[in-house]
């Protein structure tokens, strides 16, 4: 086939409508109330903070910004002039400093390349004649359920969540859609709550249920399938860096795949989410702790080891400390925690002592810097050894394949093994004071009489009813798992250098609903999915793209691509190739040649790719094996996570790579191969048999013109191949999956060219 042909093809099929980001419509109009936290902190914070803010190691002139008391306080050397007089602009140098045009005065300084605009600087001038009232950082308050909002159409409401959104949608005066199309919808739940598209027997079920419970019905249906519980482990498998390697240089085998089956079971069995956390964070110090809570622990020794001769032992011991803490702060807290390891934060007001005597409570490991050798396929201490015992008594969920023992990494602690000193830098070999277990004042107060000073007593601190973020953090990132973004669309930034929430009423309501309901993540995936702001149509129009370029007030449903994983998952699933077992070893299935070799040591267990065969081949990408240091490329282009740290938001890219792996994949080409193989013996008529593979792949029934196209590119390439009977058979000579005896190689040869452009047309693999 030509590449002009192809392109006609694909045209024919599809308009891609190419939505251009408009810039921000907003109106910069100066409100009649100015807020510290939504307007004015954020310039600080932006434009003042890396001189004036929380770091004394890199204050200019002994000011604060970030504090009121710093901020109204006399500056050094001018006992008569103040940064900020309440009420008084033309009193207050920060408002003379940032309007002035006199470069010696003008503040930021034109050296430091930040620069306030005129709107900037009329906000903070209104802030300060209403009185310059400071207020904590949002995200450190603890969040409150407001009222419900009063809305003029309630009918549309599903829930609470609509509400909501509807009151902002009205205030913007925008509309939200109608509700998807039932194909679209089905396509998207099923997706996101299965990673799987919808089988035939499904969409044809659905269409026929005319019931008021008819999607209710299909959203409990989908929450109990076993494979809820893999797609939801998918992004917690990037917050816990897992992968099937040590890293660094030699980069060798590690055994962390029963960690990844525990997880997919506490999904699917819906573990509250404070025993969720609990049991990971400190599973091991529990008073019932029994193999199932050490095994969740694991969740802590997901990071990088080395195994390279020749390193200090305390630097890397150090580094492995440093990482669980860093994931700590990111994965529970949503901030940048780690940025406080050589200094005091700079925006945030996390001091280099907060992260010391918060990495107090993961330095009492006793565990090495270094750890067996290159070729070894060592867990490093303290590990636990699961037997066919522990599996048919406590760890049943564990899908163990032989009998031999199995180490995985885990925690345990040992009373007065090492004492924690604040680093000098972060240097591993520059010790100060010592410190002891604690967490920032700022975030909440770690009370010694309710917590015991270990990682239980800092699991309970994070559940305290008290606690600002842990709720926020965690639900709204389940928000963004369905909307592509979530509230605060810095995932794993709420501290004063991340985006405001777009719906800060909706983010606490949630937050503390979600507590106040026993932390429960199904009944949270149902509230979202269930809501008409998530069950809307994904079309827009030019007044919502002028007003809304980004979509911030959901007056429409995203479209998104689907992740790493559900491609492939998909591919496999509608060619009948998947094998849905659940858990196990990691697999290696098709990746070109040579790759490990030529960037890797050339030594040990994982200095080549050896390839699986069998049904190993088609198992879902979740169990794809992970070398860290050479990821698998494919699922790489595809935006996955290299599992380097933690990742609480992947990219969302379009490149022509991506177009290419579409087109040349092995696994692509098989999967059309198979499915072509699989239709060509049934007693479907042409017309009926394309729309039964169009159903499989894009998940509707193929339009009237869509179907036309497609019959006549189908009997075009059959023509072509039946004229060409040597490259038809060669043609479908791809892959290792059996191939169909006494086939029609021709006709399997066409139905494949058509079922591999279906799979490369946009729809196919977008969720709409």
């Amino acid at each position: 086939m030509s590449i002009t042909s192809f392109r006609t093809l694909l045209i024919a099929l599809v308009c891609c409508s190419c939505l251009d980001r408009a810039s921000d419509s907003y109106e910069n109009k100066v409100p009649d109330v100015v807020d510290f936290n939504f307007h004015i902190r954020p310039i600080l914070s932006d434009k003042c903070f890396a001189c004036h803010g929380p770091d004394a190691n890199k204050r200019e002139a002994d000011l604060r910004l970030d504090t009121q008391e710093g901020a109204y306080a006399a500056l050094k050397d001018y006992n008569d002039k103040f940064a900020i007089v309440s009420g008084q602009p033309e009193q207050s140098e920060v408002y003379l400093r940032i309007s002035s045009t006199d470069s010696t005065v003008m503040m930021p300084p034109p050296e430091s390349n930040l620069k306030l605009s005129s709107y900037h600087v009329e906000l903070i001038k209104k802030w300060i004649e209403q009185g310059a009232g400071y207020k904590p950082h949002w995200a450190f308050v603890p969040p409150a359920k407001s009222d419900l909002p009063e809305v003029l159409n309630e009918d549309w409401c599903a829930n609470e969540i609509d509400r909501f959104i509807l009151k902002k949608l009205h205030e913007k005066k925008l509309k939200p859609n109608e509700t998807a199309v039932k194909s679209q919808l089905l396509k998207r739940v099923s997706f996101d709550l299965t990673g799987l598209p919808p089988t035939i027997a499904m969409q044809e079920a659905f269409e026929q249920d005319t019931s008021p419970e008819a999607y209710e019905k299909v959203v409990d249906e989908l929450l109990s399938n076993a494979h809820y519980g893999e797609k939801m482990a998918i992004h917690w498998l990037d917050i816990a860096r897992y992968a099937d390697s040590h890293g660094y240089q030699d980069d060798s085998p590690r055994t962390m795949w029963p960690w990844r089956d525990w997880v997919i079971h506490a999904f699917n069995k819906n573990y509250p989410f404070d025993q969720f956390l609990t049991w990971q964070l400190a599973g091991d110090l529990l008073p019932e702790q029994n193999e199932e809570t050490l095994l969740a622990t694991g969740f802590n020794r997901n990071h990088k080891i080395t195994q390279e001769g020749g390193v200090i032992d305390e630097e890397y011991r150090i580094e492995y400390v440093t990482d669980r803490t860093n994931t700590f702060g990111k994965a529970f807290l949503g901030l940048t925690f780690e940025c406080a390891k050589c200094h005091d934060h700079k925006y945030d007001p996390i001091s280099q002592h907060d992260y010391y005597s918060t990495f107090a409570f993961f330095d009492k490991v006793p565990e090495k810097g270094l750890v067996g050798t290159f070729d070894e396929n060592t867990a490093d201490p303290p590990r636990m050894e699961i037997t066919d015992e522990m599996v048919n008594d406590v760890l049943t969920f564990v899908n163990k394949k032989d009998s031999y023992p199995v180490a995985v990494m885990v925690m345990a602690d040992s009373v007065g093994i090492r004492d924690t000193h604040i680093l000098d830098r972060g240097n591993y070999d520059a010790k100060t004071e010592v410190v002891t277990f604690n967490t920032p004042k700022a975030i909440m107060e770690f009370d010694t009489l309710n917590f015991s000073s270990n990682r239980l007593g800092l699991s309970k601190w994070l559940l305290s009813d008290k606690h600002p973020l842990t709720s926020r953090v965690f639900v709204n990132r389940i928000w963004q798992e369905f909307f592509g973004q979530g509230i605060v669309k810095t995932a794993g930034d709420f501290g004063m250098q991340g985006e405001l929430p777009t719906h800060p009423e909706l983010l606490d309501w949630l937050a503390v609903d979600f507590r106040e309901n026993g932390w429960d993540i199904k009944r949270l995936v149902k509230q979202i999915v269930m809501s008409s702001t998530y069950t809307q149509s994904a079309q827009t129009n030019k007044r919502k793209q002028e007003k809304d370029p980004e979509n911030i007030l959901l007056s429409r449903m995203h479209r998104t691509r689907l992740g790493a994983e559900m491609i492939r998952d998909h591919v496999l699933a509608s060619s009948g190739l998947l094998n849905d077992e659940i858990g196990g070893p990691s697999v290696k299935p098709y990746q070109p040649d040579g790759l490990w070799l030529a960037a890797t040591s050339g030594r040990g267990v994982l200095k080549a790719y050896v390839q699986d065969h069998g049904e190993n081949l088609y198992r879902r990408g979740i169990y794809t094996f992970i070398k860290r240091t050479v990821p698998p490329p494919s699922m790489l282009t595809f935006d996955a996570s290299n599992r380097d740290q933690c990742e609480v938001r992947r990219l969302n890219t379009g490149t022509p790579l991506q177009a290419l792996v579409m087109l040349n994949d092995p696994t692509v080409l098989e999967a059309s191969r198979v499915l072509a193989q699989n239709l060509s013996k049934s007693d479907l008529q042409n017309p009926d048999l394309i729309n039964n593979a169009f159903k499989r792949i894009v998940c509707r029934e193929a339009k009237p013109e869509e179907l036309e196209v497609l019959l006549g590119y189908f009997e075009d390439q059959l023509q072509h191949f039946q004229s060409n009977r040597e490259e038809a058979t060669k043609f479908i000579t791809v892959g290792e999956y059996r191939q169909m005896e006494n086939g029609d190689d021709p006709t399997i040869a066409a139905l494949m060219q058509l079922i591999h452009t279906m799979y490369n047309l946009e729809e196919a693999i977008t969720r709409s």
